[in-house]
């Protein structure tokens, strides 16, 4: 290689939570390089607004519905994009929840249920899928959506913080083993970042203090400032990175 090359010209790319935040920003990003992006939620109406900016942009975009927390779902999805696309270059598990903020003591087996079956379970399931069809056609590129909550328990955040130290672990074991199937394996471990999913922190002043002062920046992130790491690591650029936690928390873990 002579060259860096961050072109995804005919690469199919699915992104899971991209309705908003990060997985919007992401999908947005890999279908300005070239990707054809599928765009996963558990409601399609919820995707139609993505869809319609990635093709104002002269993007490509699907649309389908999938709860990750379901592996009936995952399977079903999987088997469509087998049938409609016959091939998958890149996976973005991205798709989280965090129902429950407070003490783990506090904590009921329903709030682990939900947080694990999507943060952790479901993403197993879909690199499994994900990477059975990238082996057909040569290889391809796999980013987990971790958190530095996952290197860092936040406070309130335990039960979510656990299903993030899960994520990295995983990565890292499917990196090694799929690297001889030319696919590649990392994660990506946001800090803060103003969306949605943030808005209980963002939102409260005290939280939003507390938070902001442990970031060398000096605020929070913003999602597309997610984005670009993701589109080295799945790009032609990255082909020597796998087993990865790239980090991007305006120095918060410095």
């Amino acid at each position: 290689m002579d060259k860096v090359d961050f072109s995804l010209n005919g690469k199919i790319a699915l992104v899971t939570g991209a309705s908003r935040g990060i997985g919007e920003a992401i999908a947005i990003t890999l279908s300005d390089y070239g990707a054809r992006c599928i765009l996963v939620s558990r409601k399609a109406d919820a995707l139609a607004g993505v869809a319609d900016k990635i093709a104002s942009r002269g993007g490509k975009a699907e649309v389908m519905a999938c709860h990750v927390g379901d592996l009936k779902q995952i399977e079903g999805l999987f088997n469509g994009i087998k049938e409609r696309f016959g091939k998958l270059d890149i996976l973005i598990n991205n798709a989280a929840t965090n129902p429950y903020f407070g003490e783990m003591l506090g904590a009921d087996e329903g709030v682990w249920n939900k947080t694990f079956d999507v943060n952790l379970k479901g993403p197993f399931f879909m690199v499994q899928h994900a990477a059975r069809l990238m082996v057909e056609s040569g290889g391809g590129s796999i980013v987990n959506v971790s958190s530095i909550n996952g290197i860092k328990p936040a406070p309130f955040q335990g039960i979510y913080s656990v299903t993030k130290a899960g994520l990295i672990s995983m990565t890292l074991a499917y990196a090694k083993e799929l690297a001889a199937k030319n696919i590649r394996v990392n994660a990506l471990l946001p800090g803060l970042v103003e969306t949605k999913f943030s808005q209980a922190i963002i939102e409260n002043d005290m939280f939003r203090e507390y938070a902001v002062k442990m970031i060398p920046l000096g605020r929070p992130g913003q999602p597309m400032e997610i984005a670009g790491a993701v589109l080295y690591l799945v790009s032609d650029a990255a082909p020597f990175t796998t087993g990865a936690c790239f980090v991007v928390d305006g120095g918060a873990l410095a």
